[in-house]
């Protein structure tokens, strides 16, 4: 590569409107520009990315499919993790940001680059996720933000710029929605979605059919798991990415995997966000099926206290932290019984578990049966309830039968306020 006074910075390249205006904005400024554009699903084959990369005055346009990277190693684990944001959002789009930050970082070092950028706003989530993760990984490289701080404000003015520098982009000023999606789902937001009170109209959907129009007949589907993995579908052992886009044509026929939510973003705002994710809504439905039976109670207990904070580090940005370490850590050591088969029943918007089974199953059907075989040992229970309910009946007699009512009510609280006047029987 030969060298050059100018200083090099490597942006992420999506060739819409925001990113083809940033790159020529970078070039008027001194920058030698190399564009990077990450396939992590859903991406259209675009003929012309090259084209306009180069016409907005890149250097050249570097293409990376990292979709089997983005299944492997960051969709499966969050999935295993159970990570659903605020309990609604699978979290696809930020589960992206910090694999894309890692191959700018790549791609910077290779170039010889002294900074990365990107084309976030300055209220949105992603500029921390990017802004944090390469400071993370690469704390000697600048970071470039040019939306935060341009004089473009508004889609028009950028729509101006490009044509002004003859950037051949093909947009309009009445575009309605902004839209994001890869391989785990599909953000939709602004347009009239910025009124929480409007319902999401048809022609925000995209993945999923509606339920009027899904099947009256339920379709069936049994997934395979690995170590909480899943492998398979209906017995075919399939790729990550072959899976989860079967899975997502498979679910999303039936209305499976829209969601409609008003959530907190890191930046302090509450956003109003529509999602698509039939793959997503399905898998984890079937992981958590599976778990039901191959985890044991305290491991289920401490998952759903810990999945939040999976959900929340992912959301914030802090994919590349020792916090995630550890809870990545966790995670995996608590899926290594996390094997078998779970059918769903996927209809009309709804997917349910109707079949589980695993060769680590703690489910036994001896002890479980109330038909002949019953191997439950039913003359334990009376000594279990007498050592289990002690702590209830000693603070029963030494101080709630003793209080001001005496007796409860119905709801638990004493029924008058008068001074018991019983002495409390023994303690047995």
């Amino acid at each position: 590569m030969a060298k050059s006074d100018k200083k090099r910075v490597v942006l992420a390249y999506s060739g819409g409107l925001d990113t083809s205006v940033v790159t020529r904005w970078l070039v008027e400024r001194g920058w030698e520009v190399v564009c990077l554009n990450v396939d992590v699903g859903f991406l259209e084959r675009d003929p012309g990315l090259e084209e306009r990369a180069l016409a907005a005055g890149a250097e050249r346009l570097v293409v990376s499919d990292a979709k089997d990277t983005f299944a492997r190693s960051f969709i499966f684990p969050a999935m295993m993790a159970g990570a659903l944001y605020e309990g609604t959002y699978p979290l696809a789009t930020a589960l992206a940001r910090p694999l894309i930050a890692k191959l700018l970082v790549d791609v910077a070092r290779q170039e010889g680059a002294t900074a990365v950028a990107h084309g976030c706003t300055g209220k949105g989530n992603d500029q921390v996720r990017f802004d944090v993760s390469t400071a993370a990984l690469a704390p000697e490289l600048q970071i470039l933000a040019p939306v935060r701080e341009w004089e473009l404000t508004t889609r028009a003015s950028e729509i101006v710029y490009a044509r002004a520098h003859k950037i051949p982009i093909n947009v309009s000023e009445d575009k309605s929605y902004s839209v994001d999606e890869n391989l785990w789902g599909r953000s939709v937001e602004a347009g009239s979605l910025e009124d929480p009170w409007n319902e999401p109209q048809e022609d925000v959907w995209e993945w999923t059919k509606s339920i009027a129009d899904a099947p009256d007949q339920p379709g069936y589907v049994e997934v395979g798991f690995e170590k909480g993995v899943p492998i398979s579908l209906n017995g075919e052992q399939l790729d990550p990415v072959s899976l989860i886009l079967r899975m997502h044509e498979l679910a999303g026929a039936h209305g499976i995997g829209r969601m409609d939510m008003v959530e907190n973003r890191l930046v302090g705002i509450k956003s109003r966000e529509v999602y698509e994710a039939p793959a997503a809504v399905a898998l984890m439905e079937a992981h958590r099926g599976l778990e039901s039976i191959t985890l044991g109670k305290q491991q289920l207990r401490l998952k759903h206290r810990l999945m939040q904070d999976y959900a929340d580090l992912i959301y914030d940005g802090l994919w590349f932290t020792a916090h995630h370490q550890d809870l990545a850590s966790f995670t995996r050591s608590m899926q290594r019984h996390v094997s078998g088969d779970v059918r769903l029943r996927l209809h009309k918007g709804v997917a349910t578990v109707v079949g589980r089974r695993s060769p680590n199953s703690l489910y036994q059907l001896s002890l479980a049966t109330y038909d002949e075989g019953d191997m439950y040992d039913v003359s334990a229970a009376p000594g279990f309830i007498q050592i289990w309910g002690l702590p209830v009946r000693v603070q029963a007699n030494v101080q709630l039968l003793k209080q001001p009512g005496g007796p409860f009510d119905i709801d638990g609280i004493p029924a008058t306020e008068s001074p018991a006047t019983t002495e409390s029987p023994p303690i047995t």
